[in-house]
Order: structure tokens, then C-alpha cells, then sequence
């Protein structure tokens, strides 16, 4: 159905680029809160992957088609905030929800919504509610997603100008929260999305990037690994990277986030996703 010469893909407005499972050239995605490139390597053999990544054959179509963002809301009450790892962990599990979902696949009723909002530039956008905000927002078509004390509410993507009411008017600003005490040690079974220990995001900029990097994780996945994955709940880690492997992280292959650098920090690699023991296996094995 695509070519794998010219797959092209856009995240947040800039384009992003990883290596083909051959070798060849070709385009990877780019979401969220203007996320710029995202890159991978993996010599496992293309016959093993899904053909449900919808790939454009030239990027012109791609700025041409119509544009989609995903909305992600998350609770925040004034009282109760949940802790920061907790909402980046709930945001990244809430994509995976809605890009597994029945709905968002074949004749399923998000599944042209999802499909135009791949074929263009990948956005995703995290808003914040509370109360009564939250209650309205969570009458719309969606999926919640619930972590130690998160909720996360993800919406099958709208127009970039046409967002429901009930999510238009939310804030985007406020989105920063802190964990109480440090996060343990990643569960070494599951992935692990690397954060760059050298940037200073909100709350809200970070679960954006963490949901990139889950969704590169998804699309590097084999239909038997996607279940094995599926049936563990999604299972994976969000932590900051020590300083001193970071390079190390960028450089051995594994699927990078790139941000373009439109909102809150300059132009560069944000998130690093590396595969688990056991589930969503992606080459090269978690440093220390």
C-alpha cells in the first residue's frame, strides 16, 4: 500500500525521519506540542511489522490535506494534583488506548478521523480540567485512562480549528505538577521513554512527548508483540535520563522525539523510547 522508499510522516508541524527497516530512506513521525523528529533504526525485517501505519507518498499532500490535532485532557483538581511521573506514564498509556482501540481501526467510527489525522502533520495537544470542566469534558466521546492517581481523557482527533466547546475552552497553561518523592527504579520488563535530563518542560509539554514516544514504540511492533503488550495493560516507564548516558541514548538506534522548538524549549531531542525484557522489545538493551 506505501512505498518504502518515501514514507513521510509530520509531528507537530515539523517533518521527522528514522531508517528504514531495509535500510532504505524514509520518514518518521512527529507529534504532538510541535514535536520535530523522531528517528529509529531497527534491522528486524519489515515482513514482521503491521501494515496499518498510513504513510503519504509525498510530503506536498501531507501539508495540503486537512489538519487534525488529538486532544488529551488531563484532571487536575486544586486540591488533589496528581504526582508528574504518574501523568506522564497516564498520557502515554492513553495514546496507546485510542491507537489500539477498535474504534480507531477498519470500519470502527474514529477510524477515518485517525486515518486523516496520520495522513498530515501529527499534533497532540494536552489540556488541563477540573470539576465541572473535567465532568463536561468527559461526556464527550473518548477513552479515560487512570494511573496510580491520574486521570487522562484522550478524544479521537478534531480540526485543528474545529475543537467541541467543551475542550476549546480548557487552558492549556498549568499543566505543572511534581512528584512527591523520586520515581523508583523503572520496571525493567517494560519500556522505558528516556526523557532529556538537560530540558525544563511543564507537565503539559512533557505528557505531549511521552505520548510521541508511545506511539513510536507501537508502530515499531509486531501484531504478536502489540498483544503481548495490550494484555500487560500497556506497561512502561517514563523517567528523566542521567546526564552522563544521554548521548549514549541518542546515538544507539533506538526511536528519538525530537521537538521543533515552537513552544517552551529550543529545537532538539527530547525523549528516547528503549524497548523492556519483555515487552515491546526494540533493539539495543536499557543502559544504567
Amino acid at each position: 500500500m506505501f512505498s518504502l522508499l518515501n514514507r513521510s510522516l509530520f509531528m507537530g508541524g515539523i517533518v521527522a525521519r528514522r531508517q528504514s527497516f531495509r535500510q532504505l530512506p524514509r520518514m518518521a513521525r512527529r507529534g504532538g506540542w510541535h514535536t520535530d523528529r523522531v528517528s529509529s533504526e531497527d534491522p528486524r525485517a519489515e515482513a514482521a511489522r503491521p501494515t496499518d501505519s498510513p504513510f503519504r507518498h509525498e510530503n506536498r499532500l501531507r501539508d495540503e490535506a486537512p489538519q487534525f490535532v488529538l486532544p488529551l485532557v488531563v484532571r487536575i483538581e486544586k486540591a488533589e494534583p496528581p504526582a508528574r511521573t504518574d501523568a506522564l506514564e497516564t498520557s502515554a498509556r492513553a495514546v496507546l488506548e485510542i491507537l489500539d482501540d477498535e474504534r480507531s481501526t477498519g470500519e470502527g467510527e474514529w477510524a477515518r478521523a485517525m486515518r486523516d489525522w496520520q495522513d498530515a502533520r501529527i499534533r497532540k495537544v494536552v489540556r488541563r480540567a477540573r470539576g465541572a470542566e473535567w465532568r463536561r469534558a468527559s461526556a464527550l466521546p473518548g477513552i479515560t485512562v487512570t494511573g496510580r492517581r491520574t486521570e487522562v481523557r484522550v478524544f479521537p482527533p478534531v480540526p485543528l480549528d474545529g475543537w467541541p466547546k467543551e475542550l476549546a475552552k480548557l487552558q492549556v497553561s498549568g499543566t505543572d505538577l511534581d512528584d512527591p518523592e523520586p520515581p523508583a527504579a523503572p520496571d525493567p520488563e517494560a519500556p522505558v521513554l528516556w526523557l532529556n535530563p538537560e530540558l525544563d518542560m511543564s507537565a503539559g509539554k512533557a505528557m505531549a512527548q511521552t505520548g510521541h514516544g508511545a506511539q513510536l514504540a507501537w508502530w515499531e511492533l509486531s501484531e504478536a508483540e502489540r498483544k503481548a503488550w495490550r494484555t500487560a495493560g500497556y506497561r512502561l516507564s517514563v523517567r528523566t535520563a542521567d546526564p552522563a548516558h544521554w548521548r549514549a541514548l541518542t546515538d544507539s538506534g533506538l526511536p528519538v522525539v525530537r521537538d521543533a522548538g515552537f513552544t517552551e524549549i529550543a529545537p532538539g531531542k527530547t525523549l528516547v523510547v528503549e524497548g523492556g525484557s519483555r515487552f515491546c522489545p526494540l533493539p539495543r538493551r536499557r543502559r544504567p
